[in-house]
């Protein structure tokens, strides 16, 4: 197997960018979900699992911050563009002013039964610091935009659910499967609303 695809998505619940290398930190690839939009009306850090329409944004870093377009090219270079985009005030937040407070459904159908919790710090990942990684086979038909996976493998075969694993010069600790999340069922540019998708 090797590596056919890098992404990194600097805003979290956010379109990211591809890349020809990426350097890995203690929290995966530098600069993946590094910064958050907040919201300062509930407290916590929006995801499309809340907001679908965040899927519609996508960020790339310039000069060590993101530079955040929506779907049809305009760009939105401030609290006040993106705040004016949603309809209600929203700030980009950078995980290294600490954690942040998230949402998630745990009736996935009928996105009911809302819980939150906080993130440790450092990145806006959902599970702490991680690298997502995936082979085309397991992919199967499925776009895998719909997945904010950070590594896709060409070749055959199921990547293991723990130990180590090789990618370019990184070790990689394989921790656990990422479970999935209503996000990966939502509409995003090209791609359909999909309730099958898991």
């Amino acid at each position: 197997m090797h590596i056919s695809e890098i992404w990194r998505f600097p805003v979290k619940s956010l379109g990211g960018e591809t890349l020809t290398s990426a350097a890995v930190d203690e929290f995966g690839i530098e600069g993946d979900r590094q910064w958050g939009l907040h919201d300062p009306a509930t407290g916590t850090v929006l995801t499309a699992r809340r907001e679908p329409s965040m899927l519609f944004l996508s960020a790339r870093l310039v000069d060590g911050r993101p530079a955040i377009t929506c779907d049809e090219g305009s760009e939105l270079n401030d609290d006040a563009a993106l705040s004016e985009w949603f309809g209600r005030p929203v700030e980009l937040r950078a995980a290294s002013d600490g954690p942040g407070t998230f949402e998630n459904p745990m009736d996935v159908e009928h996105e009911t039964d809302w819980i939150s919790w906080e993130s440790g710090g450092g990145t806006f990942h959902d599970g702490g610091s991680k690298i997502s990684f995936v082979t085309r086979s397991e992919l199967g038909e499925w776009d895998a935009r719909r997945f904010r996976l950070n590594v896709i493998m060409d070749g055959e075969g199921v990547l293991p659910t723990e130990g180590e694993l090789a990618i370019g010069s990184a070790e990689v600790a394989i921790r656990k499967p990422i479970a999935r999340c209503v996000m990966v069922t939502r509409a995003q540019p090209g791609i359909d609303r999909d309730l099958e998708v898991y």
